[in-house]
């Protein structure tokens, strides 16, 4: 009986993307309902496909597939390549390649495709796929949105953006109810207005990644070579990183991946050979869970330090990276970090070259109040005790990336920076405007991680998107180590599989990825 079912709604499906488009109204779509002139004019221009029995079921939640495939069609692009058998997945796929979402709000393994999408992200594709360039003032639009409290930050621009043009409206308390699920009628009226002031109703150019038609970046004014020999113990000044003289400085190198599975790669060889490509720093990513130190601390302490130190031979500096993931509550192993960074800043507290990433990536149900800035106000306390100037990297929730929360509510003490992550197949314009707000508010941001892939460590590689995204690191004066050095079988990785490390490297070791990070140092 489930497989009969399940081959009945197949069918289903693939009668209402097949059925003709109405060009009058649904059989529940009346004549004086307040959607009923976007659902016609949608219709009318063959946007919106109803259901078999002529029905539109305005009243229904509108899932994640059906809401990407509607503005899919008013953006115009066309479905990408997938194996997928989801009558929505070349579009969804096409709309992930475009950067509409990220792969961790819709995953590509296509759980929540069928799943209600709620309001926040239904409006952020909205706004990224048709009006990509508007904004809106924060202190204007917030004070429009009684329950502003409850949007997620990673979507703040783009809601602030649609409530400024008049996409979105509140209800009759002005409430937003951003985690809420969306109707079919409600998402067109407000794909319908996004879509007359995109031009009149005419199909908008979707924001998919590109090399935007900028100027040549113009001769460096920060020093972007040299190690520690040449610039000594660093130091913050406002919101850039600089060398014991005062100068500014751009760290670029590599992070390895998590040394429990490549320990190979963080050898004093290795080290080396990522030197001799001209990279000043290197990251070593100890993971905290799977299978990292919480599991083994005496075996993950032993391979870390002989990398930092290998790091420290090369002239490198160094970042010693607690790197939490499954373990998203920095808070939840507190007492193990306070542990870990006494020991460590007692080891290397006279080394200029060691800085340290206190918690790689929260995630999950945490915020920035109640969880990440209590916990850094520990760790950095006992950082300083043993090492009272190195640099101290700090995270933020959404995988070290709502840096707004940060920029509203620092860490007290100097010598501090705050990391953002970025995949050039996932990450765009969105992120580098975060970015952008977060200096202009005063807050030093270093990219800890990046990659070439999307977030996932699949696709790509993302040359010309990961090319805009070093020339506005560059501008902005923003030092990065790029995920990873390994040879898993990922687009990210920039070493080819069972590239030795007991020689120096050529060219012919490196991915595609490898050659493209390696040509930046």
């Amino acid at each position: 009986m489930k497989r009969k079912n399940t081959v009945l709604a197949v069918l289903a499906l693939l009668l209402v993307c097949l059925m003709p488009v109405r060009a009058a109204a649904f059989s529940d779509v009346h004549a004086g309902d307040w959607f009923q002139q976007d659902v016609d004019a949608m219709t009318g221009d063959g946007l919106l496909r109803g259901y078999p029995d002529g029905t539109f079921r305005p009243n229904d939640t509108i899932t994640a597939a059906e809401f990407v495939s509607v503005v899919a069609r008013c953006g115009g692009i066309p479905d990408s390549v997938t194996y997928d058998a989801h009558w929505a997945a070349g579009t969804m796929q096409a709309a992930l390649d475009a950067g509409w979402y990220d792969w961790d709000e819709i995953p590509p393994s296509g759980e929540k495709y069928d799943k209600p999408i709620v309001r926040q992200l239904a409006v952020s594709i909205l706004m990224r796929a048709l009006l990509p360039d508007k904004s809106g003032d924060y202190a204007t639009e917030t004070a429009k949105i009684a329950d502003f409290s409850q949007v997620d930050g990673r979507y703040f621009n783009k809601i602030i953006a649609a409530y400024s043009c008049g996409v979105a409206q509140g209800d009759n308390s002005d409430c937003f109810h951003p985690n809420s699920g969306l109707t079919r009628a409600e998402a067109c009226a407000i794909i319908r207005r996004a879509q007359t002031i995109a031009g009149n109703g005419t199909p908008a150019v979707p924001d998919a990644p590109q090399t935007p038609n900028t100027p040549e970046v113009p001769a460096p004014t920060v020093k972007t070579g040299g190690g520690v020999s040449e610039h000594g113990w660093l130091q913050v000044k406002g919101t850039q990183l600089c060398d014991e003289k005062g100068a500014a400085v751009e760290l670029h190198g590599m992070s390895s991946h998590g040394i429990q599975w490549f320990p190979q790669y963080v050898s004093r060889q290795a080290i080396e050979n990522t030197a001799a490509y001209g990279a000043n720093l290197f990251r070593v990513a100890m993971y905290t869970g799977e299978g990292g130190y919480l599991s083994n601390p005496v075996q993950m302490k032993k391979t870390a330090y002989a990398a930092m130190d290998a790091a420290i031979a090369n002239d490198m500096y160094v970042i010693i990276d607690w790197h939490i993931l499954s373990d998203g509550d920095p808070m939840a192993h507190l007492s193990e970090a306070e542990a870990f960074f006494r020991e460590v800043s007692a080891r290397y507290a006279d080394s200029p070259a060691v800085l340290y990433e206190i918690c790689n990536e929260p995630n999950g149900g945490i915020s920035w109040k109640n969880n990440v800035k209590p916990y850094a106000e520990c760790i950095v306390k006992t950082i300083r005790a043993n090492a009272p100037d190195s640099i101290i990297l700090i995270g933020s929730g959404t995988w070290s990336q709502d840096l707004q929360d940060a920029a509203a509510d620092p860490v007290a003490g100097t010598n501090l920076m705050y990391t953002c992550h970025f995949y050039a197949g996932t990450h765009g314009e969105w992120l580098r405007q975060r970015i952008s707000d977060a200096q202009s508010r005063g807050l030093a941001v270093f990219i800890s991680e990046w990659g070439v892939s999307r977030a996932d460590g699949s696709g790509g590689v993302f040359t010309s998107e990961s090319e805009t995204w070093l020339n506005f690191l560059h501008r902005n004066g923003i030092s990065w180590a790029n995920w990873s050095l390994c040879d898993k079988d990922e687009t990210s990785a920039a070493l080819k599989p069972g590239t030795p490390v007991n020689r120096a490297w050529t060219d012919s070791d490196l991915t595609q990825a490898g050659k493209f990070v390696f040509s930046h140092f």
